[in-house]
């Protein structure tokens, strides 16, 4: 038998306050029904002996202190699931909004997730092409890994995951279903509409689940926007053994809705208002990804971030960087430049690449290259500052030879078009090309061996 509770307490924001209820739990899903018999979702976040606060999805507005009934249904949120949820797409909360009716569920689970014990967890190895020769070669994403790709406001960060959305694939392997789970937090109606006719133009939005929460969508559900996403790309993963790449922006616009939330409970602010409790909540939700023991499929991660004023040091890259396995940053200068994808090099990384990459995944000169090109338009950027400050015609003939190099690299290895999918061969051979632009001496990160090989003055013919 359940019990409903008439009239509330007090009403504050996207919060109600509820007295004299018993056996309430956290985390526990409420059905409030309106004076004029339509209902509302809430959800139980502080419970303090016999009172209990909810946050109500939709909103408080129109909720009445004396008439609003309100009934606790004894169990978390959850979201249907079946492999229906392919092409769909849904709103943040989990609700199909694209007009194809409702998901017959093969299960319902818990979008909170499981805690997932760390010896079951297998160490992430192989790779994931985006066909993006900057991102492949010199900070390539790895199956079960976590690479934030930094942004700043205005930056081509949304032209950035569609591309990776329409290109990324898996090596061919029997057996294996790859599918993309994209999740959008905060965005205005253009840019949604952007995402949604981008990948039903090149044909991608059979293998993609999208969640669109809207900017004018209510704070609540952009909390939940992720969470529902990634129990989609796990029920995907380990249940029906597909890889899935999770692909989530803006965490900045999530990381906001959760200081609103917090600021709405009264909780004592962090670091620039944010929630003390933010970087277990960032934890929580990018933990998510991995690989698990008795599983053939993997959870990849890429979530978007917007750097407010560009700032790497500002609480959410902070934070984001303690947790995930590299960054991905993305350069206001190159963008200003024309330089499309504007990937900044040297302050990127991928951790885990050294493990998912070589012989047997890409190709056994891939760390070679990688490392050297890395190293080389590290000596450009000491050549620039260099020429800024003599002149480039005082510059020694070795200096003026990376400068070249900087100019080509930028040009024709970072550069490339929103339509161009090159093969991993493509970029290593490319790679090549452009060391061969500077004399062998110089290419000290290189087997000897390997160096006899691919390296051909000739090569370089093509940038002359």
């Amino acid at each position: 038998m359940s019990i409903q509770y008439v009239g509330l307490k007090e009403i504050n924001g996207p919060l109600v306050v509820l007295d004299k209820v018993d056996h309430a739990s956290y985390d526990e899903i409420a059905q409030i029904r309106l004076s004029d018999g339509t209902t509302r979702v809430g959800r139980v976040v502080e419970v303090a002996g016999d009172k209990v606060v909810l946050q109500v999805f939709e909103g408080t507005k129109g909720l009445s202190l004396t008439n609003t009934k309100t009934r606790f249904l004894g169990k978390p949120m959850e979201m249907p699931l079946s492999t229906e949820i392919l092409g769909r797409v849904f709103n943040g909360s989990g609700r199909p909004i694209d007009g194809l009716g409702e998901i017959y569920p093969e299960k319902s689970m818990d979008i909170n997730g499981k805690p997932l014990n760390p010896v079951s967890r297998t160490y992430p190895r192989n790779y994931i092409r985006t066909g993006i020769s900057s991102i492949d070669c010199l900070m390539t994403l790895i199956r079960g890994q976590k690479l934030p790709i930094f942004s700043g406001s205005g930056l081509s960060h949304n032209k950035l995951a569609v591309q990776i959305v329409r290109q990324a694939q898996i090596a061919e392997e029997s057996g294996q279903d790859f599918a993309v789970v994209f999740a959008a937090m905060g965005v205005k109606n253009d840019v949604a509409d952007y995402f949604k006719r981008s990948f039903e133009d090149s044909g991608v939005l059979q293998r993609v689940v999208m969640f669109l929460n809207l900017s004018n969508d209510p704070i609540i559900e952009r909390i939940l926007t992720p969470r529902c996403a990634l129990t989609a790309a796990e029920y995907l993963a380990y249940e029906k053994n597909m890889h899935i790449l999770v692909i989530l922006t803006d965490m900045t616009s999530y990381a906001e809705a959760l200081r609103e939330f917090s600021s709405s409970k009264g909780e004592i602010p962090g670091r620039k208002g944010y929630p003390g409790y933010l970087y277990s909540d960032l934890a929580s939700l990018y933990e998510r990804a991995g690989v698990v023991k008795g599983s053939t499929g993997s959870v990849t991660q890429i979530p978007i971030l917007t750097m407010p004023n560009d700032d790497i040091t500002h609480p959410v890259p902070d934070l984001t960087g303690y947790i995930t396995e590299g960054q991905i940053t993305l350069d206001r200068n190159l963008d200003q430049t024309g330089i499309y994808p504007p990937v900044s090099v040297l302050p990127s990384l991928s951790r885990l690449m050294k493990d998912g990459i070589g012989e047997g995944y890409t190709r056994a000169d891939h760390s070679a290259v990688a490392n050297q090109l890395f190293a080389c338009y590290a000596r450009v950027q000491d050549a620039r500052a260099l020429a800024s400050v003599i002149g480039e015609e005082e510059l020694s003939d070795i200096d003026k030879a990376y400068m070249s190099f900087g100019a080509m690299f930028e040009k024709y290895f970072i550069s490339q078009r929103f339509d161009e999918n090159r093969t991993i061969e493509e970029t290593l051979d490319l790679g090549w090309d452009l060391l061969s632009l500077l004399p062998m001496s110089e290419l000290d990160r290189v087997d000897e061996k390997l160096l006899s090989e691919k390296y051909h003055p000739e090569r370089a013919l093509r940038f002359k």
